[in-house]
């Protein structure tokens, strides 16, 4: 999996590729090092991510668990194909704000 990381008021981070149990903890990493960093607000593009399994699940829901501790926030935009089927499966897509698109 491939992580961009575009720095504002609200960090975007758009993965590319599959979120499994391999590339999960390099996403756990980079969102760990920015939350040290003091930043509170994501928005995760996903409408390069092929694929996400149980293990990619768990970690945005361990993310979203941390940052809601310290009033933090992850969004998740363009989800599409197996990716948002596997989150409507799975009743992801009512725990996580999810937008349609990406805002400029």
């Amino acid at each position: 999996m491939n992580i961009e990381i575009s720095r504002g008021d609200v960090v975007r981070i758009t993965l590319k590729g599959r979120m499994d149990a391999v590339s999960s903890p390099d996403f756990d990493r980079a969102l760990d090092e920015l939350m040290s960093q003091g930043q509170r607000q994501f928005l995760l593009d996903l409408s390069n991510l092929e694929y996400i399994s149980s293990a990619g699940l768990q970690s945005l829901l361990a993310a979203a668990k941390r940052l809601e501790q310290i009033e933090g926030i992850i969004t998740l935009s363009n989800l599409n194909g197996a990716v948002l089927e596997v989150f409507q499966i799975s009743g992801f897509d009512t725990l996580f704000p999810i937008l349609d698109s990406r805002p400029e």
